[in-house]
């Protein structure tokens, strides 16, 4: 991996992290033949399920490892067996099938296949916080055909419903009860995660005895950034994972070599989404300039990062499998950055003519490093073009609210519906009923048509200010075979080293 200059404005980010201070030594404390110690950037509660909305880095790789979904994703980030062992799909595309393996719950009982429908549709039920739960919007049906069979059953064909059931949001817990791949126990601040033995092993002492091998385990704890990269830097942790645009200063500061850094080249929605439309921000016209001021480029560069790539499109440019249509480019893209900025201060100049004042913009960026960074630039841009702002918390009453999300599958309708009429967006009706309409379109080809003209509906509408491409990291010693960038952002780890012989 490459990298602007060194780091590109190293030293503007290790300003922003001062206080960070970690020791010199990396000398490994634990040796190859024991626990893999991850650190996670973030909280880490055991007790953590999908139902109580979203998850923190190290609450999804625990419910990952200790309750996997139907299916997973591997190391590379493609679709692996979960739950189910195998399935099956229907000639129609409307029907998926699911056989489930071999499988105990935590208390030794027998994992069925009407639990786990009864656990799926919980998820998805009406008054549930599930964060997936508007991205099914095909389900029909999901039943137990018999003990261990069951069938999602869909009104319309969905390709990329295996990249979602493989979430680790999607993790079948019963009760607070997991299933596998691990299984997991409290040692003070961490979770030791060991592998469930295979149920049916010929041999079930010496299966037991394989899953208590010290190397198969994984010892996982919850800390802040600086915490997290300090254990990395000191040897108590063989990889750091839940790095974020916001924490990458923490990098910078550490002085970790830059080898031991892992990008993920994901697609999504990273940029600020407006929550009102009043004042200055009533307009498509005055919301447009806005995302016309922003200078992308610079801010991305601002980072240092080669691999973090600045993007102008509402929609991302998705690994499409199924030919969809391409994300649409704005107009104002094909201008340099010196007439994208006269255009909007002439909107911003025309509105002031007309009597009207512009209140500082509130804007929701992370309390972190890097979510000074971004308000910094962004504030400098609005403020080249006449418009005031301020900085707020995430949690505060705003104007703006930064989202970073990657997709969690190739549906081109997937940002669209991220960005229109949530409880965190503004709503266009025509741009919402053009999603709906498209989202029961069984025709590819008026599905395509439906999917072009939400989203010029919706670049119109200016609900959305794209800034880049979501920014995801992990640091990886070279312990961590299995540790690899990936389109997805997933680390499972139970595949992070290979298995002992």
């Amino acid at each position: 991996m490459t990298a602007r200059g060194k780091y590109g404005r190293a030293a503007i980010l290790a300003t922003a992290a001062t206080g960070l201070a970690l020791a010199v030594s990396s000398c490994g404390l634990f040796g190859e033949r024991g626990p893999v110690k991850i650190a996670a950037m973030g909280t880490l509660n055991p007790g953590a399920t999908p139902l109580t909305g979203e998850l923190s880095t190290g609450n999804a790789a625990l419910l990952d490892a200790t309750s996997q979904g139907l299916v997973s994703y591997d190391g590379e980030g493609q679709i692996d067996t979960g739950l189910a062992d195998r399935w099956t799909v229907t000639t129609d595309g409307r029907s998926y099938i699911f056989r489930l393996r071999e499988a105990k719950w935590t208390n030794g009982r027998k994992v069925t296949a009407e639990e786990v429908a009864a656990i799926l549709r919980s998820y998805l039920a009406p008054a549930s916080r599930h964060i997936l739960k508007s991205d099914f919007p095909e389900i029909e049906t999901i039943k137990a055909m018999t003990d261990t069979v069951i069938e999602i059953r869909l009104s319309v064909p969905q390709p990329t419903i295996l990249e979602l059931l493989a979430q680790p949001s999607m993790a079948i817990v019963n009760k607070g009860m997991g299933w596998g791949p691990m299984r997991s126990r409290r040692i003070g601040r961490a979770v030791l995660l060991s592998p469930v033995p295979d149920p049916l092993a010929e041999d079930p002492e010496a299966a037991e005895a394989a899953a208590h091998d010290p190397a198969a385990s994984i010892e996982l704890v919850g800390t802040s950034p600086a915490g997290a990269l300090a254990r990395f830097k000191n040897g108590y942790a063989d990889g750091v994972i839940g790095g974020r645009f916001s924490t990458l200063p923490y990098f910078v500061a550490s002085n970790i070599g830059r080898s031991r850094l892992v990008v993920d080249p994901v697609p999504g929605l990273f940029g600020l989404a407006f929550l009102r439309a009043e004042g200055f921000l009533a307009t498509d016209v005055n919301r447009d300039a806005l995302v016309r001021a922003i200078r992308r480029e610079r801010l991305v560069e601002a980072f240092g990062l080669a691999e973090w790539q600045p993007q102008v499109s509402l929609r991302p440019a998705l690994y499409a499998r199924d030919g969809g249509p391409a994300p649409l480019v704005p107009a104002w893209a094909d201008y340099d950055e010196a007439s994208r900025i006269a255009q909007a201060k002439r909107i911003v100049d025309a509105w002031r003519g007309g009597g009207h004042e512009i209140d500082p913009v509130r804007i929701a960026v992370p309390d972190s490093p890097g979510g000074r960074i971004l308000f910094a630039y962004v504030s400098a841009d609005f403020a080249a073009v006449g418009v005031p702002s301020r900085r707020v918390a995430m949690a505060s009453a705003a104007d703006l609210r930064l989202i970073d999300e990657v997709a969690p599958n190739d549906d081109a309708l997937w940002a669209l519906r991220r960005l229109s009429c949530r409880r965190d967006t503004l709503c266009n009706r025509e741009a919402q009923e053009l999603i709906d309409q498209a989202t029961a379109n069984i025709d590819a080809g008026q599905r395509r048509a439906q999917i072009g003209e939400a989203e010029a509906v919706l670049a119109r509408y200016a609900p959305f200010i794209p800034l880049a491409t979501p920014l995801r990291w992990s640091v990886a010693s070279q312990r961590l075979t299995g540790l690899r960038a990936n389109g997805r952002a997933q680390h499972p780890l139970n595949h992070l080293i290979a298995r002992p012989n």
